[in-house]
This record gives C-alpha cells, structure tokens and sequence, in this order.
C-alpha cells in the first residue's frame, strides 16, 4: 500500500514538473519573437521611421525621387559629389542635397551612413554597438568616437524600447549587402 501511494506521489510530481516546463517554454517562446518575427516588426519599423528618407540614394521618376531598390539603405553614395555650396545661406538654412544622403549646416557636411549588412555598412557590428549608436549617438556604436551628427534624430530613436532596436538592427541585417564607404563629415571651415 506503501509503494502504491509512493508511486501516486512521484506520477503527481512528474505531472506538476511537466507542465511547469511546458508551461515556461511557452512564457519564453511568447517573450523572444523567432528571428523572422522581429525581422518583419524591424522591416515595419524601418519603413514607418522613414529610414530611407535619408539613407537611401533616389531614382528619379515621375512621381519624383523615390528610394533605389538596388542601393536601399546604403548610404551617401561614395563616388557622388556635392556641388558648390553658398556659405551665406548657412546662416539661415540646413540644405539637403538632392538625394537626401548629404546634409550641409552649422556643423559642417554630414553624409546619411550605410545601414546595409555588408561590412562597409552595419555587416560587421555586434547588436550591443547598434543600441549604442542608437543610445547614446556614437559613431559606428564605439566609445571615444565621434557623435552622429544631424539631421540623425538619435535623441528620438533612443526612446525606442529594446525589443524595438533588437527588431530593426535584426531586420537591417537581412538588407542586401552594398558595398558603399560614405564620405566622412566636413567640418564647417573646410566647407566648399
């Protein structure tokens, strides 16, 4: 009668320990999204923040500019130069140029970076340089570096929540690889 009850006990114990795992499983499935999952909220995030407003190089069509898909999110194109600039109008004016890609104001020229997964882009950075970027407005995520510059709204996107920089930094490195070194800032006395 003894082993009965003991054996009732232990399949009880059992029972109780199963359907706390399955029941934690289930908890841990609900709070980490599959990596597709948070790649498609990165993509809706990426798409309705306007990333490529300023990341992405245009076409020009009869709509009028509009993201190239053969070079969405790569940045200032490299080998794309900026026109003269009038010094007089940057007291009153930040000027963009026509792509959106390079910004000229108080600050200088800043160029939008390359937000693609190859290495010349975000391709080689580790999520923790992401969220620092994001953050704390670092370039390329690293202390001792450079702030980003404007038009960057960095302040804004670091009010985003965790779950929110892991989605995108996961959607960003799905983005075909283009390979583009955007041009570094030029400081406002080195202005054309």
């Amino acid at each position: 009668m003894k082993v009965k009850y003991l054996l009732i006990i232990i399949a009880a114990l059992l029972i109780v320990i199963l359907v706390s795992a399955c029941e934690t499983a289930s908890q841990n499935a609900q709070a980490s999204p599959a990596p597709a999952q948070l790649a498609e909220r990165g993509k809706y995030l990426v798409n309705v923040m306007g990333c490529d407003d300023c990341h992405s190089p245009k076409i020009f069509g009869p709509n009028g500019p509009e993201p190239d898909p053969a070079r969405r999110l790569s940045g200032h194109p490299a080998e794309m130069t900026l026109g003269r600039i009038d010094k007089k109008v940057l007291k009153d004016w930040v000027l963009f140029n026509a792509h959106n890609t390079a910004i000229v104001g108080p600050w200088g020229v800043s160029f939008a970076a390359n937000l693609t997964s190859d290495p010349t882009g975000i391709g080689s950075w580790s999520e923790a340089q992401f969220f620092k970027a994001i953050r704390e407005g670092k370039y390329k995520g690293l202390d001792g570096t450079r702030p980003l510059l404007p038009p960057m709204p960095w302040p804004a996107y670091a009010q985003l929540t965790d779950e929110d920089l892991r989605a995108i930094f996961t959607y960003l490195k799905t983005v075909k690889p283009v390979s583009n070194i955007t041009p570094q800032p030029v400081p406002p006395d080195q202005i054309n």
